[in-house]
């Protein structure tokens, strides 16, 4: 599994398992692997992948404005 792969999976399970539809996930999941792509280095050493999770739950913010509670 590729790195791009790893964050798409996981930031696509993480935001579903918060109560986001599934098209917003996968949504938000190309802009986490965008932000990826663009990232020279992580906000603080083996944090990539929370950087990521955090573009892409902001991004699911703007899309699902009635988040579902669970």
């Amino acid at each position: 599994m590729t790195p791009i792969q790893f964050i798409e999976k996981n930031v696509i399970s993480e935001l579903v398992k918060q109560g986001f539809d599934n098209t917003v996930a996968r949504i938000s999941a190309d802009r986490a692997v965008d932000h990826y792509r663009r990232s020279a280095s992580a906000s603080a050493k083996g944090k990539m992948f929370d950087d990521c999770l955090c573009i892409a739950k902001a991004w699911a913010k703007k899309y699902q404005k009635n988040k579902v509670l669970m």
